[in-house]
């Protein structure tokens, strides 16, 4: 089965991303969604989504972005079908090493939102950096390197679109944040945009249909 919130998101990053990109993105959309319905197992549905993408080259820079959400979408629907200790079995464990270079900081954002959602509090930078990832603890170093660029350009959640796009372009290549980082700060600037929002964020875009795919992706699972 797939979770609702899912689902929403896994149509609007394949949707969008086939309109800005001008990509036909029908077939693939179908198969797709077969699979994160599916009864398979974890590991088979995440071979059959492989098999999709490398089937569809043109969706080649969202491979890790699906796999973030068919994570997600595990973690929401797939493991209620699981005995409740599965999440500490060895099967589990054996799995989570296999895939531990898979995905993206997506999958953390994407838990926050379901975090915030549970709890009935209203996303932020600050919040998500300081209590959801605990950026400023000592044993937590890790995440605070990942999150350097974001951490160290935090007021341009206050900015614009425009801004936001700017600095994006100055992130080293080495980054682990340097694809979603016009995406990621743009959502926490912008949870909510109108249309024209959505047509200035492309605008602004390097990548406009990777940028603007991953944007709707967040809006519409914090919908």
């Amino acid at each position: 089965m797939m979770d609702q919130k899912v689902e929403n998101a896994l149509d609007a990053l394949i949707r969008t991303f086939g309109k800005v990109g001008d990509h036909d993105v029908t077939a693939f959309s179908d198969v797709a969604k077969s699979i994160f319905d599916s009864e398979q197992v974890f590991t088979d549905k995440v071979a059959a989504l492989d098999e999709a993408v490398d089937n569809s080259p043109q969706l080649e820079s969202l491979r890790e972005i699906l796999f973030d959400l068919l994570l997600i979408n595990f973690f929401s629907e797939d493991v209620q079908k699981l005995e409740e200790d599965y999440l500490d079995s060895p099967e589990w464990e054996a799995i989570e090493e296999e895939t531990l270079e898979r995905g993206t900081e997506l999958l953390n954002v994407l838990l926050y939102l379901k975090e915030c959602e549970d709890e009935g509090i209203e996303p932020g930078l600050d919040d998500y950096l300081k209590e959801f990832l605990l950026v400023d603890e000592d044993e937590f170093q890790d995440e605070h390197h990942i999150y350097e660029d974001v951490i160290a350009n935090q007021m341009l959640v206050e900015s614009s679109y425009e801004e936001i796009a700017r600095t994006a372009g100055t992130i080293s290549d080495s980054s682990e944040m340097k694809e979603l980082f016009y995406p990621f700060m743009s959502f926490f600037y912008e949870p909510e945009p109108g249309e024209k929002e959505l047509e200035l964020y492309i605008s602004k875009s390097i990548e406009p249909d990777f940028d603007a795919a991953v944007y709707t992706l967040l809006i519409s699972y914090n919908a």
